[in-house]
């Protein structure tokens, strides 16, 4: 099993890297809950062995495009997140090591494994992948827009996959308030 969640992981992580067309430098946000991967309710049965398939899948993928993984805590530590220092230069880090318990599995993984690990409050990525409904939304940049995968499990946890866009200001469709003086019909 532990290899198929690597490899499922690993293929996620890719395919929304091509659909979201990451490139280097960027990142991508991972929520997981190794409770629901392993086919339990979210925070009841951490797993660090299972976190370590997870995140070496999704580490590789993001690896070969250059792109940073960020995992995201849990809520015990207020969905903080853990980064390598090289993707937040001079960003402000707070003083943290997540454990099993508080941080999840996940976050304890990557931040055991990263190079230079730092945690953050808050971040705004490019992408992300939830995995197990741990709400990855409050780290994703405006405009965050769902991405339909080809699987929609790791294991026995829900997927769900997002990418940003920039803010669309005006157009065709937009309404102006011709009080301004403004004549906009045209444009």
């Amino acid at each position: 099993m532990e290899t198929d969640i690597r490899q499922q992981a690993y293929n996620a992580a890719h395919e929304l890297c091509e659909c979201a067309g990451l490139t280097a430098g960027q990142i991508m946000v991972i929520g997981c809950s190794t409770s629901e991967v392993v086919g339990s309710r979210i925070g009841t049965n951490s797993d660090v062995d299972v976190a370590l398939e997870l995140f070496l899948g999704i580490k590789k993928a993001l690896d070969e495009r250059g792109v940073f993984l960020a995992a995201q805590c849990c809520e015990h530590l207020n969905r903080a997140i853990v980064v390598e220092q090289a993707a937040v230069p001079g960003a402000d880090i707070v003083n943290v090591v997540p454990q099993k318990k508080a941080g999840g599995s996940f976050a304890t993984q990557a931040y055991a494994h990263f190079e230079k690990p730092v945690v953050l409050e808050e971040i705004k990525a490019h992408a992300g992948l939830d995995i197990g409904n741990t709400l990855i939304g409050m780290h994703l940049k405006a405009v965050a827009v769902p991405v339909r995968l080809s699987i929609d499990h790791i294991g026995h946890a829900a997927l769900v996959a997002a990418r940003t866009r920039p803010k669309f200001i005006g157009g065709c469709r937009a309404v102006y308030d011709d009080s301004l003086g403004v004549d906009h019909r045209n444009d």
